[in-house]
């Protein structure tokens, strides 16, 4: 779930951000940046270009002024001040205003979702401002790494938490059922650590790495006091939502009016039960598709799939009593170009994903082994899952024993990483500051067992494709937080397949 920091690069005709790593500061501008790519911002800008002329209203305030309003904001959450926060309070009220006032324009349609499904989990509604430095409100914003969604979700942690992700549907962004799967998350956190500021920092760099840095500072739980144990980029995080928080508070004070977007605050989701796609929708109905396709973003190639189950489908209200009686209509309009799927899967031109450049790079050989996935790889060449299927014409996240993938380093790295093919599993996960629990074995066949203990409880042997979330809804009675903690887990990504794990069993 980490967002990557650095230069974004907008995809041209879509509304996908591919974000690129480089920096700490940065990444509240780059995030900014992103914005202008987005539909409702583009099509304001179409109508008044002026709106985002630069103005020289920035002024900077006494130290004395952040802090007290700091500390004048309602929050259970403590909000301190030093100069790393002033810093990146000036990037959204100094470097980059013109577009900060683009995501306050935004804030109406998100924040009151956010703060709804926030209150229902009994969270504070202020961590809605978490949403602003993770994707800057951007539903549709990808990093380097492949967090996706408003709330930048990997793969593994959105599959953890029920979200759908495949070759069609992505829910990590839609921004409801992913701002769910984030609450889940962040009560999860709160379970482990009962302080909002590691919980913060936790869903940024992991359980695993607090933890460890709370280890090597003599178990201090402080987040200052274990500020230098932390990555890099969680040393900037909480600085920034810091920030974000006091910007999205004080905007007025520093002369910045929210850009008004025509985002239709009126919608209404209606359950599809049977295959339709989003230009079909559009062309009958007249409805703006980067309308559609921002309302619906979740849907990857445009087909709404609801011959496999029921999916939402969200329109502007005014549009909703006409599409029940036009749904037919709809469904019949060129079906044999919208609604063949192997016609949508096949098309390459729907791909949204700009490789970089391999010129100058050394292409290095992996050979996959047993307990592999595309994740672990691009982690320990450190490269982007996305530029990973891309090389090796990969389209899915399916790779199979023995299968060589091609990866390209930078030729001054080359010697480092070329020795990634030879290490175990244990030293690869090593190179990023990672464990392989002790308790693991392999597997002894494609299947889940469980089996009972005398003591109430039973074991539960990980299989292939199994995640946390998956095990828990196999037992009833029992939550995330309450497996990780029996199993000395601290991460929920790093169960392994073969490894035993203890489940309480049903009263």
């Amino acid at each position: 779930m980490i967002l990557g920091t650095g230069t974004l690069i907008a995809v041209p005709d879509s509304d996908t951000i591919i974000i690129r790593s480089d920096g700490d500061a940065e990444r509240i501008a780059d995030n900014l940046d992103s914005l202008l790519n987005t539909y409702y911002v583009r099509m304001a800008l179409s109508e008044d270009p002026d709106l985002l002329v630069h103005d020289s209203a920035g002024s900077e305030f006494p130290d004395t002024v952040y802090y007290n309003r700091l500390n004048g904001i309602n929050t259970v959450i403590k909000l301190t001040y030093n100069s790393i926060i002033r810093n990146h309070i000036h990037v959204y009220t100094i470097k980059k205003r013109e577009l900060f006032s683009v995501m306050l324009g935004l804030k109406d349609y998100y924040f009151p979702m956010i703060e709804d499904i926030f209150d229902s989990y009994g969270l504070p509604g202020e961590l809605k401002y978490m949403a602003v430095i993770e994707s800057a409100l951007n539903p549709n914003a990808v990093s380097r790494m492949g967090a996706t969604g408003l709330w930048q979700f990997m793969y593994s942690t959105g599959r953890s938490y029920g979200l759908t992700i495949n070759s069609i549907v992505d829910e990590r962004r839609d921004p409801v059922r992913s701002t769910h799967a984030a609450a889940r998350y962040l009560k999860d956190l709160y379970g482990i650590y009962k302080d909002w500021i590691l919980v913060i920092a936790a869903y940024n760099c992991g359980p695993g790495n607090v933890n460890k840095a709370i280890r090597r500072s003599g178990n201090r739980k402080d987040y200052w006091q274990i500020y230098y144990r932390l990555p890099r980029e969680t040393r900037g995080y909480i600085p920034q939502y810091f920030a974000a928080t006091y910007a999205m508070n004080y905007f007025r004070e520093h002369n910045i009016s929210p850009v008004p977007i025509n985002f239709p605050v009126a919608t209404d989701t209606i359950m599809v039960n049977k295959d339709i796609h989003l230009t079909q929708i559009s062309e009958v109905m007249g409805i703006p598709h980067g309308e559609l396709r921002t309302l619906n973003s979740q849907y990857r190639t445009g087909l709404v799939p609801g011959s496999s189950k029921p999916h939402s489908l969200t329109l502007p209200v005014s549009y909703l009593g006409d599409f029940i009686d036009l749904t037919d209509t709809i469904r019949n309009y060129k079906p044999e170009i919208y609604l063949d799927r192997k016609t949508i899967l096949a098309n390459p031109v729907r791909s949204t994903y700009v490789p970089a450049d391999i010129k100058g790079k050394t292409k290095l050989i992996y050979t996959v082994r047993e307990g592999d996935n595309l994740g672990y790889i691009a982690e320990w060449y450190d490269v982007g899952l996305s530029e990973l299927r891309y090389w090796n014409n990969i389209y899915r996240n399916t790779i199979r024993i023995g299968q060589k993938l091609a990866v390209y380093v930078d030729p001054s790295k080359s010697q480092y990483y070329s020795r990634v093919n030879n290490m175990t599993f244990a030293e690869k996960q090593a190179m990023n500051g990672k464990t392989v629990p002790l308790n693991t074995s392999p597997a002894p066949s494609a299947q889940s067992t469980t089996a009972g203990d005398d003591d109430g409880y039973i074991t539960h042997t990980v299989r292939a494709g199994d995640t946390i979330w998956d095990i828990v809804k196999l037992y009833g009675n029992v939550s995330t937080t309450e497996v990780l903690s029996l199993n000395n887990i601290s991460d929920p990504q790093k169960i392994q397949v073969g490894q035993k794990l203890r489940i309480k069993k049903k009263s």
